[in-house]
């Protein structure tokens, strides 16, 4: 579903900070990235995005080359792609309800053929009762749940989540994970960069270990 192969990134005229970088991400997997600081698993993930283009190598997203896909057509292939970011990215100003929806209403989606699906989507993840809730009024853990929320009413083939569990209290950290697990399991392939080694050792998952931008695979 996706490959990378001999994939190298630099910014600039700086030296590469991913190197050589080759594997798959296969339909229905679950893998962690994990890595020091500063290794470039948020630079990996964007990659993965195909919010940024590689210095060198080959990216095939959903068996096309990234290389050659004209610029208008990236927009449709990234909605097959949910990501979830640390820093929850959700407007303060709008409902639980509404900040869940925004990627359909921004395509101008009527909200009859959406509204059951968000209230749905929004039980699933534990907030049938904040539905109409504020941003600022939120925890770390309900935000995040919003922010997953909104990443899959998309119904997307791949969750990219970045320090998910990074703003939130370890028995959150957890019920996160369930939700990621529950995902996995109804088909979407998960990738979840993580500091955190005790929430790795709670699922038996492939592990890609990202090293001064070299990485190595543990199945």
């Amino acid at each position: 579903m996706i490959h990378f192969e001999n994939v190298g990134l630099r910014y600039g005229m700086g030296p590469e900070v991913l190197r050589d970088l080759t594997f798959d991400i296969p339909k229905g997997s679950f893998q962690f990235l994990t890595g020091p600081s500063g290794a470039g698993k948020t630079t990996l993930m964007r990659l993965l995005f195909m919010s940024l283009k590689p210095t060198r190598g080959l990216i095939r997203m959903f068996g096309r080359d990234i290389s050659v896909i004209p610029g208008e057509e990236l927009p449709l292939l990234r909605r097959r792609i949910g990501i979830v970011f640390q820093d929850f990215r959700l407007l303060d100003h709008m409902t639980t309800y509404e900040n869940v929806a925004l990627p359909l209403r921004v395509r101008g989606k009527d909200e009859a053929s959406y509204r059951s699906d968000v209230i749905e989507l929004l039980k699933w993840v534990g907030l049938g009762e904040r539905i109409n809730v504020l941003p600022p009024v939120l925890s770390g853990g309900e935000k995040q749940r919003v922010a997953i929320a909104r990443a899959l009413i998309d119904q997307p083939e791949v969750l990219l989540a970045d320090e998910p569990t990074g703003n939130v209290d370890p028995p959150m950290a957890r019920r996160l994970l369930n939700l990621f697990t529950e995902l996995n399991r109804l088909g979407t392939a998960v990738v979840i960069a993580t500091h955190d080694l005790t929430l790795m050792d709670r699922v038996d998952a492939r592990r890609m270990i990202l090293t001064e931008g070299r990485l190595d695979l543990y199945d």
